[in-house]
């Protein structure tokens, strides 16, 4: 039982990180995402699947247990994959959904420090499915693996303009307790704003409900995301700003960078 009670601590945690879109590494900071469609050469698709290539090897060669470690090679890829043209409007495009595993995020003095410390967690498998509820409402779950049979999910219900969710306004607070750093630091109003020259590249979500599966026996997740108080604070946003059929790359409301591939 106690082993069970820290598995269920640390994988808190990792997915309480994973969840808030951690800001930004320092590589990361002054970065302007690229503009596909602005006036020059692009990449052509065979050279977006070279990138992708470079970029999958570069982070296998970093190690999982450097999840966090973004070298100068990883972010230069990045950055030149985000200036390709991809899959065009991803939030609704069909191959924003399914399972994504993470294989490479940032972190920065923006996060508050237990998120910084739940990403380093890199032992458990860390994923996000897009997908739909009985209701035929979008959903994104956030999942931390730390068995076979041992889970956290978190389910998030989510909105683009194929699949809008009317109760889901803009955030209004940035996440700061008397200007300090606790819960880290959304972006909100101007700095929130789409790019209208990435149309359906945003996805918003509300955390709605969470749980614990310890090989069928269930626990809550200790956050009561649906009360009026929390309601602003567990709203985000993800901007995909890569999108083919294997990598994903997307940058969260609090600016973290994150590096998904599409599981099989």
């Amino acid at each position: 039982m106690v082993a069970s009670r820290s598995l269920a601590a640390a994988a808190t945690l990792a997915i309480t990180a994973f969840c808030s879109n951690i800001s930004p590494a320092a590589a990361f900071t002054s970065f302007q995402i690229p503009n596909p469609f602005a006036a020059g050469k692009t990449p052509s698709a065979s050279g977006a699947t070279a990138l992708e290539d470079k970029l999958l090897a570069a982070i296998e060669a970093n190690g999982k247990d450097k999840r966090l470690d973004n070298s100068d090679e990883i972010v230069s890829l990045v950055t030149q994959l985000e200036a390709c043209r991809s899959i065009p409007r991803p939030a609704i495009a069909p191959q924003i959904y399914g399972k994504w595993r993470l294989l490479q995020t940032t972190n920065a003095a923006t996060a508050s420090p237990i998120q910084r410390k739940a990403v380093d967690t890199t032992k458990f498998d860390i994923f996000q499915d897009i997908v739909f509820n009985d209701e035929k409402q979008l959903l994104v779950k956030q999942i931390v693996k730390f068995s076979e049979t041992n889970e956290l999910c978190v389910d998030a219900l989510a909105s683009t303009s194929a699949y809008p969710l009317q109760e889901l306004t803009d955030r209004e607070g940035t996440g700061e307790i008397l200007g300090l750093n606790i819960l880290g630091v959304s972006l909100v109003g101007e700095e929130a704003v789409e790019d209208p020259q990435r149309p359906d590249s945003r996805i918003r979500f509300v955390f709605d409900e969470g749980k614990f599966d310890f090989g069928g026996f269930s626990l809550p997740y200790p956050v009561p995301f649906r009360s009026p108080l929390f309601r602003d604070a567990v709203k985000g946003w993800i901007d995909v700003t890569y999108l083919s059929d294997r990598i994903r790359i997307s940058r969260g409301n609090k600016g973290t960078t994150f590096v998904l591939k599409k599981e099989d």
